[in-house]
């Protein structure tokens, strides 16, 4: 048996058994990354000696515990924005140079706390503004499927080290759509959870309204597991939210009879790749297979979405990132002796094009004059679209619609022209903006062979309703969640 084609859900049984160590388990992940790097770019660093030795502690512990822990002996990989303490945590860009945070992310915490073992930190979008991962200080990370293809964004590298086996489980940020899109484009699960289910303490903020961490995985079982141990009110962090934590393996496993299923022909729009779209059509009637009812819903502001997403994202960018001076941490400009030349020359030098362009944009916004006609008006829309769902949800229990609206795309295909890049995430930024938990799930693949992902979004703390949804699709559509292999 081939240990990184597993699912956790499967080594976490034989790790019960005794069948296998959990250090065989690193070590075959670990040989899957060096076989498969050089040509995926996942990883930003890889830590395998660190990863070896804690493997071969929890393998020692074995003996004095009466129950393994939730993820014991689990191998996932962590997006580059995560804290880790005495790891280097960069972002991606030039400008966070050899930052070594003197604390980890709780998120960390608990995967560590539960038994799970990172094998390192993987590529993104600089300051996870992008949604190709080609906006990288340091590299472009490919798609498993296609390596001429974007992996998608911005937590492409956890995505496709998690879709080529190099990690059972991974970890990414989601803004705008940075969990689910890259998901989506890989061919694997990936979860945006309720604003607040899950602590932001220790991920590098890029804009602290939409900010949510995810999983991602190959099984749905997997992600559930996953967002047990990562959610939870945490102290450390004042939007955390107190609500309790749910058993949501178990309600992954309610199947699909009698929930309501929401769609709205605006997620049918112009611009939506016929395949796409086909699947969408495809996982609608597994549901209804399952004892699902089709609702027709609207979702009228939806067109608005972008535009409100990218005026509210950058200025938040904008605040966010004005941290970044040299002064403290990070990169430093050498040569000028006055602070505000180091600084302007810091920031020229340290911040890659793209992420100068959104804080240009976020500035704007905010500036004295262009506030009310910018700014204010997109948190009103933003209003607007949180009622959209509201309105939805009175008559449905979820909300079907694509995650992408075209399969993966080219790389370099949209570098040079923002907008289409922006255009990406059209059908995703609407569950950040009204702060609800929204999953994508492989629907199949198309006739390129490139994966296809549906999208749940469902009510505010109702993750559990979204997995029992993605359970029947595994099951009903039988889109086996296989490793791709870039070899075969």
């Amino acid at each position: 048996m081939e240990l990184y084609r597993q699912p956790y859900r499967v080594l976490r049984a034989l790790l019960a058994k005794g069948e296998v160590s959990a250090t065989e388990v690193v070590r075959a992940h670990l040989e899957r990354v060096v076989e498969l790097e050089d040509r995926l770019h996942a990883f930003v660093r890889v830590l395998p000696a660190r990863s070896i030795q804690q493997a071969e502690q929890l393998d020692r512990q074995r003996g004095a515990q009466r129950a393994l822990p939730p993820l014991f002996g689990a191998p996932v990989v962590l997006k580059d924005n995560l804290c880790w303490e005495g790891v280097a945590t960069t972002c991606c860009s030039k400008i966070l140079e050899g930052y070594l945070p003197p604390y980890s992310a709780t998120v960390v915490r608990r995967l560590l706390e539960a038994g799970a073992i990172p094998l390192g930190k993987t590529n993104m979008d600089e300051f996870a503004m992008g949604s190709s991962t080609e906006n990288s200080a340091l590299k472009i990370t490919r798609n498993p499927w296609d390596p001429d293809r974007v992996p998608g964004g911005s937590s492409g590298g956890s995505a496709a080290a998690v879709a080529a086996g190099m990690a059972p489980l991974g970890l990414g940020s989601d803004t705008g759509g940075s969990v689910r899109q890259p998901a989506a484009l890989c061919g694997v699960l990936g979860l945006k959870p309720t604003y607040g289910r899950v602590s932001r303490y220790g991920l590098v903020a890029f804009a602290s309204s939409l900010d949510q961490i995810g999983p991602i995985a190959r099984d749905v079982e997997d992600v559930a597991a996953l967002l047990g141990v990562i959610a939870g009110h945490d102290p450390c962090d004042a939007t955390s939210a107190a609500a309790e934590v749910p058993d949501y393996v178990a309600l992954s496993q309610r199947g699909a009879k009698g929930l309501r299923v929401g769609v709205a022909p605006e997620c049918f729009s112009e611009g939506v790749d016929p395949e796409v779209a086909r699947g969408l059509r495809r996982a609608l009637a597994a549901l209804r297979q399952a004892g699902a009812l089709e609702v027709e819903i609207h979702l009228p502001h939806t067109s608005y979405a972008i535009a409100t997403y990218y005026l509210i994202c950058t200025a938040e960018a904008s605040s966010n990132l004005a941290r970044y001076d040299g002064v403290r941490y990070g990169y430093r400009a050498p040569g000028p002796n006055d602070l505000g030349t180091m600084m302007a020359r810091t920031r020229s030098a340290g911040f890659g094009r793209e992420v100068k362009r959104r804080i240009m944009l976020g500035t704007y916004a905010l500036s004295a004059g262009y506030y009310d006609a910018y700014y204010k008006k997109a948190q009103q829309v933003r209003s607007l679209i949180r009622r959209d769902f509201q309105n939805a949800f009175e008559s449905c229990d979820l909300v079907l619609m694509p995650t992408t609206p075209t399969p993966a795309f080219k790389v370099g295909e949209k570098s040079e022209d923002p907008l289409q890049m922006y255009l990406s995430d059209i059908f995703t930024v609407t569950a950040n903006l009204a702060g609800l938990p929204a999953l994508s799930v492989p629907v199949g693949f198309s006739g390129a062979g490139l994966p296809i992902g549906a999208q749940l979004v469902g009510p505010a703390f109702a993750e559990g309703v979204l997995l029992q949804a993605a359970r029947v699709l595994e099951q009903e559509l039988a889109v086996e969640p296989k490793v791709a292999a870039l070899e075969e």
